[in-house]
């Protein structure tokens, strides 16, 4: 069945399974509705948290055989189904099993496997204004719940309303069925998907931009890595010497910009399926690009030709960005769409992160603390991502993720206190020149890069009168 636009429910659960997460301490219990004519479609995606697995799993596993054979699973998916209710107009439905798919055992122990289940409806004739209503009672006591609905693809379907209870096991989804076709239908549906798109799937799929790109650390790595030397000046394969502010601003946007522009095309045709890329190569560049970019932090290994490296490896970034847009399982036309807002979450989120972190960079590169912060976190970045390396190449544990991840959840502390001492650093290593003047005043000359920046002229007091 081709899927319209994925909203809420469907980006919640690609945040939920992408690469880094795993589920601890709940059952996630998510289902997309879609409304036909004749009938509601429902997809649900069950993924145990780490936690409440072995409660889960027993519930499955009957024979306790530790295998979950296809007769299991099938009667699994059934009683799930059993502890639903729907409901059309006040009338009861019998939702029938369309098909049962599980993960592999240990990925479901580890929190990253999901049980799918798909199930459908026939709905009684009827037309004008009509209201389904789902309630999903299965392992209430362990479970977090996610409903939401696709847009129609029947262009005389619109959908009215949605409304939750707070756990969002009660769903009540209301919408108008109508019996008029216009000769404009192509068009009529068109407008009508664009119009829904912009109210509820554009900004959900922007905001999943933000939040994949606020919250990917390796991302975020590279590429503030990558800035860290960019107002620096090289000599050998060391970093001595300051550019001007100009330059700087200058030597930051190119690789920023760069950075985007690769990514955005990789991620352009993955999401179109003009590239196929398999994830785990991918995330192990990623890792890579880090690394690279950690070394040449610390010592100069391409000086001037940042922004290379960073298209090059923004090429592979873009592919990882790709996989998560892809979990929405969009149609071909809602991709166009998804893609525009996911980028532009993308961009905006990364364009905020430069901004915050780019007058910190300009002024601590103007002192000598910054060879500590470049130092430091290039023996940071170096960690994280041998961590990485490590844990997507060879399956090894990864013990550097809880540190890592401290990052984006204090973003904002971390950015205010370099702010901070970017400042304090600053103004403690300006030069100072004293000059007396014909009046016998002194001024005090605090220089910026080279030329005069503002003066302070004062009569000093307590000396010899012939020094005044």
């Amino acid at each position: 069945m081709t899927k319209k636009l994925a909203t809420l429910a469907t980006l919640l659960l690609a945040l939920a399974t992408n690469v880094h997460g795993h589920r601890l301490d709940e059952y996630l219990q998510a289902t997309i509705i879609s409304v036909e004519r004749d009938r509601v479609h429902a997809s649900m995606r069950l993924i145990p948290g780490v936690a409440v697995f072995p409660a889960v799993f027993a519930s499955i596993d009957t024979n306790g055989d530790g295998f979950i054979s296809e007769v299991e699973q099938r009667s699994y998916a059934e009683r799930v189904i059993r502890e639903l209710s729907l409901m059309i107009d006040g009338k009861r439905l019998e939702p029938t099993l369309v098909s049962v798919r599980f993960p592999e055992v240990e990925q479901l122990k580890e929190g990253l496997g999901e049980i799918q289940i798909e199930f459908t409806a026939e709905l009684p004739g009827g037309g004008g204004v009509r209201k389904v209503i789902l309630e999903n009672h299965h392992q209430n006591g362990i479970s977090a719940y996610l409903v939401n609905c696709l847009v129609p693809q029947d262009p005389n379907i619109r959908i009215l309303a949605q409304n939750r209870n707070e756990s969002q096991s009660v769903y009540l989804l209301d919408y108008e069925q109508t019996e008029k076709r216009s000769r404009f239908g192509f068009l009529k549906s068109w407008s009508t998907m664009v119009a829904q798109m912009d109210l509820v799937g554009f900004a959900s799929v922007f905001r999943l931009g933000m939040r994949h790109i606020g919250e990917g650390t390796d991302h975020l790595l590279f590429l503030l890595t990558l800035l860290v030397p960019a107002p620096l000046f090289v000599t050998g394969s060391c970093w001595a010497g300051v550019a001007d502010v100009r330059q700087s601003v200058l030597r930051i946007l190119k690789v920023v910009t760069a950075f985007t522009f690769a990514h955005s095309i990789t991620l352009a045709l993955a999401t179109l399926g003009l590239v196929h890329v398999p994830s785990r190569p991918v995330e192990v560049l990623i890792a890579i690009s880090i690394l690279v970019s950690a070394i040449h932090a610390a010592r100069a290994l391409f000086p001037g030709k940042e922004p290379l490296i960073a298209a090059f490896f923004g090429l592979i970034h873009g592919l990882a960005f790709a996989t998560t847009l892809n979990q929405l399982g969009l149609g071909r036309w809602e991709r166009v769409s998804g893609l525009l807002a996911f980028n532009l979450g993308i961009e905006t989120m990364q364009l905020v992160v430069v901004a915050a972190v780019l007058p910190s960079l300009i002024l601590l590169s103007r002192t000598r603390g910054y060879s500590v912060l470049r130092i430091g976190g290039a023996v940071f970045a170096c960690l994280a991502s041998a961590g990485w390396i490590a844990e997507r190449l060879l399956n090894v544990p990864n013990y550097h993720d809880p540190i890592v991840d401290v990052v984006p959840h204090h973003a904002i502390g971390i950015g205010s206190g370099l702010f901070a001492v970017s400042l304090v650093c600053w103004w403690l290593s300006r030069p100072a020149a004293q000059i007396s003047n014909a009046a016998g005043r002194k001024r005090r000359i605090l220089p910026l890069n080279g030329k005069a920046w503002f003066e302070i002229q004062y009569v000093p007091i307590g000396l010899p009168a012939d020094e005044k």
